[in-house]
């Protein structure tokens, strides 16, 4: 996804669940996030159409009550994302059909930095030596990511 290039996805790593992220780590954790990120749009958009709208609203993405709880606590690590690579990402997917409101629009770096937050404390739950994540813990932690997400 570059979101905001290594230093912000370890930094999230490091800051939500006291864990190190290789460098070479980086670009797998990009696409998986980048890959939920728009599964989660794909059922927001099934939402609008349900509800009759042609604009996904926020309110149309799945977020569970334990997603919202650890959007606080990325909140909390006041680690800002950028917009404008996400939107430059999600453009190479194919088209949703209907566009986002700016409200949704604009929680997508907060989504995406909660989506890391989660992957985090997942591989920390898997993490043998609660320092370094190991390519086994991230495999099993996107693993739970998909069954999930």
């Amino acid at each position: 996804m570059k979101t905001e290039g290594a230093y912000k996805i370890e930094l999230i790593f490091k800051k939500g669940a006291g864990l190190q992220l290789a460098k070479n780590k980086v670009p797998e954790v990009e696409e998986k996030i980048e890959q939920k990120l728009y599964d989660m749009l794909v059922v927001a958009n099934e939402n609008a159409g349900y509800n009759g709208r042609d604009v996904i609203w926020y309110s149309d993405m799945p977020l569970t009550k334990a997603m919202k709880e650890s959007m606080q606590k990325f909140k909390e690590l006041e680690e800002a994302l950028e917009l404008k690579p996400i939107l430059d990402r999600l453009a190479i997917h194919p088209p949703l059909g209907r566009d986002m409101e700016v409200e949704l629009e604009n929680k997508l770096p907060e989504i995406v930095g909660t989506l890391i937050y989660i992957l985090a404390n997942v591989a920390k739950e898997f993490s043998t030596d609660d320092k370094t994540v190991s390519e086994d813990e991230l495999k099993r932690a996107m693993r739970i990511l998909d069954l999930t997400i």
